[in-house]
This record gives C-alpha cells, sequence and structure tokens, in this order.
C-alpha cells in the first residue's frame, strides 16, 4: 500500500472511498512483491498494480466486492495448469492479496491516512496489518514510527499493540516488508497472529560528482529509480540548476569536502558516482569515499585512468581491501556510447549491486529473475497450487 501512499494520501484528502489490494506473500515466479498494491475508488478509478497484469481484472472485482460489502477480503492466486490464460499466474508463481476497504465509516481509515501521509511526506514509516487472525481483527492497523512511537491498534489490546509495533519497528529498521508473526498473548487463542509490515524510507541518496553531460542523464535515470539525487562540483560555471533541473540538490563545493560535511547522514543505501575523471577531485574524494559504508563506490575514466587513479589511490593510503570496493571503469559492458547509454550502463550495475544480479544475460542465465530474497513468504504452498478463493479470514 505504501508504494502508491502519494495517490492514496490525495484520494483520502479529497473524502474518497476506496479499497486497496496488497501483496501480501510470493512464492515461486512472481513480477511484484510484498507490499506491491492496486487501488479502487468509489468512481472506478485504478491505480497500481499486484501482478504485471497476470491477475489485475479479478483483484479489480475483489475490490468492488469490498467496498460494497466493508469487509475485508483474503484471497490467493496460482498457476492454473488448466489454462495458461486463466486468471491466474501463468508465469507460475503464486501471490497472496489482502483487500482492505477504506471507506468514510471505516475504523481503521484515520490509522491508514497516518500512515500515507507520513509516507507521502517522506517519513520513515512501519504500516503493520493484520492478515491471519480472528475475523474482528483483520483490517485494524498500526502506524509505527523510527522513534518507536505508534497509533492505531488492533481491537483494544494494549500488550497485543505493544508486540506489534516492536516487530514494526525490527522490519523498519532493516527496511523489510514482509510477515511476520506476533504472540497474541493468549487473548485471541494459543496460535501467533500474522502481520503483514510494510516499510517505507526517505529515498536513498544518489551523489553524483562531476557536472558534465553524462551527470545530467545520470540525474534523470537517478530520479526514475527512486533516489533523492544530488550533484557536487566545484566549478560553478557549469554546476548549475539551469543545466541539472532534475536534480533535487545542486552544491557547488570541493566534492571531499561535500562528501565530508554529508558523512553523518549518508547510509548503507547511498551510491556515489565520480564522473570528474580529474585526479585533483578524484584522489582526495575516493580516499574518502572508500572508508564509508555506502552501497556503490563508482568511478568513470578510461582503464588507463583506472589504472592511474588506483596507483595514486595506494600511495594517498587506501589499502587493497579498500580499493576492492570501487567499480571503475563504472557501468556495465553495455557498449554504450550515448550519455544517456551510458547513465543506463552505471544504473544497470547499480541495480545488480543491490539486488544481488550478476549482470548476464537471462537468456544464459538458470537463476531466478527476482533476487529480492525478503520476500515475506514463509515457505508454504509452492508453485502449481490452483487458483482458490479463500475468502474472508477466519
Amino acid at each position: 500500500m505504501l508504494d502508491i501512499a502519494e495517490e492514496l494520501n490525495r484520494w483520502i484528502g479529497s473524502g474518497h472511498d476506496f479499497a486497496v489490494a496488497t501483496v501480501v506473500a510470493v512464492s515461486g515466479s512472481a513480477p511484484r512483491r510484498p507490499g506491491a498494491a492496486l487501488a479502487v475508488n468509489s468512481e472506478g478509478t485504478v491505480i497500481g498494480s499486484v501482478s504485471g497484469g497476470c491477475v489485475e481484472g479479478a483483484v479489480y472485482e475483489l475490490c468492488g466486492e469490498a467496498l460494497e460489502s466493508g469487509e475485508p477480503v483474503f484471497e490467493r492466486f496460482g498457476y492454473s495448469d488448466e489454462s495458461a490464460f486463466s486468471i491466474g499466474l501463468t508465469c507460475g508463481g503464486v501471490i497472496d492479496i489482502l483487500v482492505t476497504p477504506v471507506g468514510r465509516d471505516a475504523p481503521w481509515r484515520g490509522v491508514l491516512a497516518a500512515g500515507l501521509a507520513a509516507t507521502a511526506a517522506g517519513d520513515a514509516t512501519a504500516l503493520a496489518r493484520l492478515v491471519e487472525g480472528p475475523d474482528r481483527l483483520t483490517g485494524h492497523a498500526l502506524v509505527v514510527r523510527s522513534d518507536g512511537s505508534y497509533e492505531g491498534g488492533l481491537g483494544g489490546r494494549p500488550a497485543l499493540d505493544r508486540a506489534a509495533a516492536a516487530e514494526a519497528l525490527v522490519m523498519l529498521d532493516a527496511g523489510r516488508t514482509g510477515t511476520v508473526p506476533v504472540e497474541a498473548g493468549g487473548a485471541c487463542g494459543d496460535r501467533p497472529l500474522t502481520l503483514l509490515v510494510e516499510s517505507s524510507l526517505p529515498a536513498p541518496r544518489m551523489i553524483v560528482f562531476g557536472a558534465v553531460d553524462f551527470a545530467a542523464a545520470l540525474v534523470r535515470i537517478g530520479k526514475f529509480l527512486g533516489y533523492h539525487v544530488t550533484v557536487c562540483d566545484a566549478r560553478p560555471v557549469f554546476t548549475t540548476v539551469g543545466r541539472f533541473p532534475d536534480a533535487d540538490d545542486v552544491v557547488v563545493a570541493w566534492p571531499h569536502r561535500y562528501l565530508e560535511s554529508v558523512a553523518t547522514e549518508i547510509d548503507a543505501r547511498t551510491v556515489l558516482c565520480v564522473l570528474t575523471h580529474d585526479a585533483k577531485f578524484d584522489v582526495p574524494l575516493l580516499r574518502l569515499a572508500l572508508r564509508l559504508p555506502v552501497a556503490y563506490i563508482g568511478a568513470m575514466g578510461s582503464r588507463r585512468t583506472h589504472e592511474d587513479r588506483g596507483r595514486r589511490l595506494r600511495e594517498a593510503g587506501v589499502t587493497p581491501s579498500e580499493l576492492a570496493r570501487l567499480r571503475s571503469p563504472i557501468g556495465l559492458d553495455l557498449g554504450a556510447c550515448s550519455p544517456e547509454e551510458t547513465a543506463l550502463s552505471i544504473a544497470s550495475e547499480i541495480v545488480a549491486r543491490r539486488r544481488g544480479g550478476s549482470g548476464a544475460p537471462l537468456t544464459d542465465t538458470r537463476t531466478p529473475i527476482h533476487h529480492d530474497g525478503h520476500d515475506g513468504h514463509d515457505g508454504q504452498n509452492g508453485p502449481g497450487v490452483p487458483v482458490r478463493r479463500i475468502g474472508a479470514m477466519a
């Protein structure tokens, strides 16, 4: 649900009734991961996606049913051997979907509105909803913030709320979305309840050093991938908002001094792209960057430039293990020539490093297409489960 928070937040503000279908868990090959959502409002407008097209029509109908009944619906979709084009996932996967109606009188509307507003504002937020447990609790939710505070509840049970909030905070700290069990303390029987926890963190940072044409293209693709993008260069004549209108920040400063100034603000999701290929900028910058716990550090330049840069960095005290973190020459081998193609090459390497991909053509591999291991699925009911309606959970 939080992946379409901005649109849903606008619907809330406009007073729309709507139903939102959220992927709870997946097994096998499926195009979307837990947390992916599709929503339908009372006027029939649809936003988002849960399957890339495989079951969207059926989910649309489920949203209409939930809006009419006011009751949450849980459904499993899987591959059908009887017909590859029947309602189901022709790719062979299985997905569980929770459909939650959000009418104006829904008891959880206020909590969901708070979570959507916080996410749309870029705040670190976790939304926890019951997906397995007593009917009377289904649909209730908690919104948990990074300081551990929360609002909402799971049916007026403070001990259960505290336990759920603690589990959600762990997921939020890790930036994960998926299902987690939570002990009900006997209030709901002996079995644990299952929560879907969706985590939303502020956009990860991409810092592009070097105000060059390649940087302009990389800024655009970085924004497309959801990064907060900063361009930094020491030369004011090139480092202007007019040249980089898509950047979130345009900074005129010596690169290593700027990186020093924001070192406490970056995290393990940050990517650093050094496009200056000028030793007076690159060496002090990379000497610092290679000692920071960031996700990716890449530097542009020819192989000769790379060899000279490596020598200078070693002379500056950079260790072999630190130097091994540097992706240089930057990007994957796509045969790129233009700034746009080069930006695609760089972005492809960033995604491959982030997701654990090899960068090899899928035609030549037998590895899973999707590499995100945090799918929140418990491993039960793998591929081959026929399409079946489970209905509202008991």
